[in-house]
């Protein structure tokens, strides 16, 4: 549902006329009307009058704008696009196509026997979650080792300095999920 919509659903719900709402928000009575038919979408300022004026919330009005914006992706195995870092014993698999607006980042590891990651440090306020999917690696973060093994995690704030080291003679591979950077 539009915005103009939901204003109107509302007004009418609240048994109001447009002229009563245009009063009662000092909103003109030809921008509202605009607003309802959608013609115009109307300012923060307005939307927070009218809200005010109907007794609701602003989050309320755009409840199911944001839901509408919201997304469901599905991403195929042979689609996720894999790049190698450093030495070529470090293999990154992204597991969303595109990684701009998104909240999270998550990501496979492998690493190679003798392999590790580049030291990275995120922003404050960006934490990271790791799981082990096979075989075993050493987490540093902030100078102290974190070993974990198939079927362990590890979450940490990835504003301190970390990195992820296989010294096994195996193969190893880990989930890492990274949030936003605030």
């Amino acid at each position: 549902m539009k915005i103009g919509e939901k204003i109107r659903a509302y007004r009418k719900e609240k048994r109001m006329t447009l002229e009563e709402l245009s009063q009662k928000s000092k909103v003109a009575l030809a921008t509202l009307s605009r607003m309802e038919t959608g013609k115009m979408p109307g300012t923060l300022k307005a939307h927070t009058n009218i809200c005010r004026s109907l007794g609701i919330s602003i989050a309320e009005l755009y409840r199911e704008m944001e839901d509408s914006a919201k997304t469901v992706e599905a991403v195929a195995d042979e689609k996720k696009p894999e790049r190698l870092e450093g030495s070529g014993k470090v293999k990154f698999g992204l597991l969303v196509a595109r990684t701009a607006g998104k909240k999270m980042l998550p990501l496979t590891i492998k690493i190679s026997s003798g392999g590790k990651t580049q030291p990275e440090r995120n922003r404050t306020g960006t934490e990271k979650f790791l799981f082990s999917l096979k075989g075993s690696v050493v987490v540093f973060v902030s100078g102290k080792s974190y070993p974990i093994k198939k079927g362990d995690s590890l979450y940490f704030d990835s504003s301190l300095e970390h990195y992820i080291e296989n010294s096994s003679a195996a193969e190893a591979e880990v989930l890492s999920i990274t949030s936003s950077q605030k």
